[in-house]
């Protein structure tokens, strides 16, 4: 039973069918065969709108190339005060822009609350050089702890990114779980809501290893194949990344598995709900689930064979005396036996 993460899962047999097909032969190298060129019209029809798409390896290099396409001198990135990339990307985001800064913004459930961000864009006044100056907002959808945002609430940041002329970027890791919870399209989930730049994830939902940087004004993308290619993310052989994304969408594969990841997370939570051991931290909107227990059920359930992870956020004021906070997630690989057996265990 393993609820460790959707990175633990492997590839879906669509994908791996699809690498072993473009194995063989011969195609134009650095992203300019016709496989390529097909995923990035499929990359346009899929955002209704012409977007310039790069492929790179991670999800730390596609926030971190986005955030050194929006850099200026001094930069400072404006993001949740728990983002993936504040707290987890080793300080990549800082490394690729030669030196901005992340700044942490406090908001409910994992999400940057507006008027946190209005207040924390203005401690940084442009006439005040020895401060810096911002450069960018970056959301995550969905969050660092499996909500959402809403349509509205994409858009209010957006308003207040216009108000002080900064892009605002969404990181996608679980782009297409974020995608099904609000059961919406990319179109309206991104640009029509004001959003800039998307880091489009694919490794979670299914694939080996497929990223993706979506500029939608592909005229405010010029920068992009320098700063990859200095990045070394520039692939040779990209057609192995265009392949993952080819079968990826093809027959909505990645939204049927989204679906079904979001389907088995919502089971769990059912088995939490009942259990007299466990309770939610909070409802999950997306793919992962987050639960509270004594540490000596949490010792019992990994002596049971169940797989999580400690969550080390500081939600204090949700745990009683011995208790803690853990993680469950859920994958496209996650089956409802595995699922029901947990709550066998807990019930």
């Amino acid at each position: 039973m393993n609820f460790a993460s959707d990175n633990w899962a492997g590839a879906h047999p669509a994908i791996t069918q699809a690498l072993a097909e473009h194995s063989g032969g011969f195609a134009t190298a650095y992203g300019l065969s016709d496989i390529d060129r097909r995923v990035e019209e499929r990359f346009c029809e899929i955002f209704e709108r012409e977007v310039a798409v790069f492929f790179v390896a991670t999800g730390t290099a596609a926030n971190s190339l986005s955030m050194a396409l929006a850099n200026r001198p001094g930069g400072v990135i404006f993001c949740h005060a728990h983002a993936h990339m504040l707290e987890d990307e080793g300080g990549a985001p800082e490394y690729l822009t030669g030196g901005a800064r992340t700044h942490g913004v406090d908001g409910a459930l994992g999400r940057v609350g507006t008027e946190a961000l209005e207040k924390a864009i203005r401690q940084f006044p442009a006439e005040f050089v020895h401060m810096g100056q911002p450069m960018a907002v970056s959301i995550t959808q969905a969050t660092e702890i499996g909500t959402v945002y809403s349509l509205d609430q994409i858009a209010a940041i957006s308003e207040t990114c216009r108000a002080h002329g900064l892009p605002l970027h969404m990181d996608g890791a679980r782009f297409a779980n974020a995608l099904a919870a609000l059961d919406t399209t990319p179109a309206e989930m991104t640009w029509k809501r004001g959003v800039d730049v998307v880091s489009f994830g694919a490794t979670k939902n299914g694939c080996w290893c497929a990223e993706a940087i979506v500029v939608m004004d592909p005229g405010q993308a010029r920068d992009m194949p320098f700063l990859r290619k200095r990045a070394a993310h520039l692939f040779s052989k990209s057609r192995f990344i265009a392949a993952q994304f080819d079968a990826y969408f093809r027959d909505d594969l990645w939204l049927k598995n989204a679906r079904h990841a979001n389907a088995m997370a919502a089971r769990l939570a059912g088995h939490v709900e009942k259990s007299a051991r466990l309770r939610l931290a909070w409802r999950p909107d997306a793919n992962e689930v987050f639960t509270v227990m004594e540490t000596a059920t949490a010792e019992e359930l990994k002596a049971g064979g169940v797989a999580f992870h400690d969550w080390p956020a500081p939600y204090a004021s949700l745990l009683g005396e011995g208790e803690m906070l853990l993680r469950f997630v859920t994958s496209f690989a996650t089956t409802e036996e595995e699922v029901d057996r947990f709550g066998q265990i807990v019930a």
